[in-house]
Formats: C-alpha cells, structure tokens, sequence
C-alpha cells in the first residue's frame, strides 16, 4: 500500500491549517465564511513508480495535481483527501487487476443474460404453443381438403386397375371368340359334325339298365327334399330338360350309367351339365359329380377302353366340356359308360343331370 505523506501546516498560515511539506507557494488569504481557508496541497511523491506508465495513475496524479490548491474550510480539506485517497486507491487496484476485473464483468453478463433467458423461458413456451394452436387452426381446413383428395386419388385408382383388368377380359374373350370364328369359318361342316351330341334321346340314344347302376332310393324323414327323384327314369341324363331334380339320381358318391348311341361313333369330347346353385333345391351343388371316367364298350362284349377322365368343377360353368387327347378316337364304339368315382360332398346320392357325347360317325371320313 503506497506510504502517505504527513499533512503540515503550511508556512504563514495560522494555525489549524494543514498544507505540504516543502510547499514553497505563499498562502494566499481567502475568505470563506469568516474564517481564512489555506491552500490544500497533496503530495503526489506516495503513488507507486509505475503509475507514471499506467493511464489509471496518470489520470490519479493529474487529479491530485488539480485538487492540490483547492481552498475549502479545513474539516473539508481533510475529508477530501480521505476520498481522493480512496478514488486512487480503488483506481490503483483496478489498474492492476484490469484482467480479472473484465473476466468478473464478463461472468456477470452472462449470469444476467442467463437468468434472463431461464425466467423469460416460460413466456416463450406459451407463445410457442399459441402459435402453434393457431397454425393448426388455420391449416385445419386445408389439410382435410387434401385428405379427400388423397382418398379420392386412391379409389379412382382402384378403379381405373379395375377398368384395365375388365378390358383385358374382354380383350381376351374377343380373341377366342375371334379364334372359334375364324375355325369355323374354314371347317363349318367338320366342326358341327364334331360337336354333334350323339346322346339325345330323341336322335335314337338310350339307356343299356342291364349295364346302369340302380337308382337312388329315398326312405329315412331327412331325405324329403330329393322325393321326387323315385318319379325320374335314367333317360333324364338325355334329355335337354334341365329343371331343378330332372335327373338320374346314383346311390352315394358313386355309379355308372351306360348309354347306347343310334350309331358307331369316333368320340372326340364329353360334356357334363349339371344346375347352377342358384336353383338348387337344397341351395347347395354338392350332389354334383366330381371325379368321372369315360369308357367305349362293344355292342355285346365285356370289353372296355378307356377314353377319358376328367373333374368336373361346381366353381365354372355349369356345362364343361372335356375333349380327348387324341380326337377323333381311332376306335368307333356304341356305348359309352359314364363312371362317376366321387362327387362334391353329398354322402346320401349323386345327381346326373345330362350326358352329351360328341364325336364323328363312323364310316363318315374316317374308318
């Protein structure tokens, strides 16, 4: 801490009046409330050497300089030497903790903007989340509106794969169509021969009953709705007559019936016709044979050859036709057996509701 130098009275000033030692300047008399007031000088011999290069003990030493002949009453002259003791004394500490000093000031700052921002966090929060209501509010609209697109976008695009699966069907029904008419344009007469059903009853077709499983017979109370399948003959399964029970019923899942042609035939296909489910009396097909298999006989013999198997499928058409592998059959026959192996899950009988046989008449250009 610098040394300070001791207040004397300065020379030729009564007594009570405090000045330098070694002040040579003569006091100058002042009036200042009835009572002289001595010349004040400092010395400014006690600030440090080094505040001779420091802006801080410059502007001390410049300041004591100016205080030095202040006139004032003597009680004043000493307290204000007190305070210019002190202002120098907080100047020096200042100076020679400049860095220090900026840190704690630099600290304080952003302590204050610190505490700032965690008290004005909250304010914020909730202008944040009114903003965001509002915004939501107004987008509301503008959102839902594109939601319908998007929906709308979605079905009209099912739609149009729609639309494009339809006009392939119908593309290639056109072209079987187109192919069926193009072949029977350059074959007409072989293809209606070919097609011609050969198992009509009124064309001469019968039904061999020495070679024709036995007819399904109705006892037990839950079989009442097949009753009037006793009034049905096997001659339904040659007959066009396709109304719901005009068939030949078979014992169980499985039968045979034997029909004789008007003439000897190279068979070419079968058909099987049975009624839609629509109709069904039971609303049900399952009486429908499933599983056949076609066989030629001879007009008198035992003997059996193998033409054709097939399954029949409730899910398609109700008449499916099932041609040979190789058509014309090189072997002409006047009988057909019709063997059914199972059918679609009914356990009490199975239904046959037509038969047709197409093929070429023998001797008719083939042998």
């Amino acid at each position: 801490m610098p040394r300070r130098a001791p207040l004397r009275r300065c020379r030729g000033a009564p007594r009570g009046s405090l000045g330098s030692e070694g002040s040579a300047a003569e006091p100058q008399p002042v009036e200042s409330s009835g009572s002289l007031c001595v010349e004040m000088e400092v010395a400014v011999r006690f600030l440090p050497a080094a505040s001779g290069s420091n802006s801080c003990g410059k502007a001390a030493a410049e300041t004591a300089g100016t205080v030095s002949s202040l006139p004032c009453h003597p009680r004043l002259a000493s307290l204000g030497r007190i305070l210019l003791g002190m202002c120098i004394f907080a100047m020096q500490r200042v100076a020679s903790h400049k860095k220090r000093f900026l840190q704690v000031i630099v600290l304080l700052a952003v302590a204050l903007a610190g505490g700032y921002c965690w008290t004005s966090l909250p304010a914020w929060s909730t202008c944040t989340e009114g903003l965001v209501e509002e915004l939501r509010r107004v987008c509301a609209a503008p959102l839902e509106t594109l939601r319908n697109w998007q929906t709308l976008l979605a079905e009209q695009t099912q739609n149009k794969e729609r639309l494009r699966e339809q006009v392939a069907q119908l593309k290639a029904k056109f072209s079987s169509a187109e192919e069926v008419q193009e072949s029977s344009q350059a074959a007409p007469a072989k293809v209606s021969a070919a097609t011609y059903d050969w198992a009509l009853k009124s064309s001469g077709a019968s039904i061999d009953m020495r070679r024709t499983s036995e007819a399904f017979s109705c006892t037990h109370w839950r079989c009442s709705v097949v009753e009037w399948f006793s009034q049905s003959t096997p001659d339904a399964v040659l007959e066009p007559d396709m109304s719901p029970g005009n068939c030949w019923p078979l014992p169980r899942h499985q039968g045979q019936v034997v029909i004789r042609l008007p003439a000897r035939v190279h068979l070419t296909a079968v058909s099987v016709q049975h009624i839609y489910k629509d109709v069904s009396p039971s609303g049900t097909v399952v009486s429908a044979p499933r599983d056949v298999a076609v066989f030629g006989l001879d007009a008198d013999g035992e003997e059996e050859a193998l033409l054709l198997t097939f399954t029949y499928d409730v899910t398609k058409e109700a008449i499916q036709t099932f041609p040979l592998k190789t058509a014309p059959f090189p072997r002409a026959f006047s009988y057909v057996k019709f063997l059914v192996k199972s059918n679609w899950g009914n356990p009490e009988y199975t239904c046959v509701y037509r038969v047709q046989v197409h093929g070429l008449r023998a001797g008719a250009g083939t042998s």
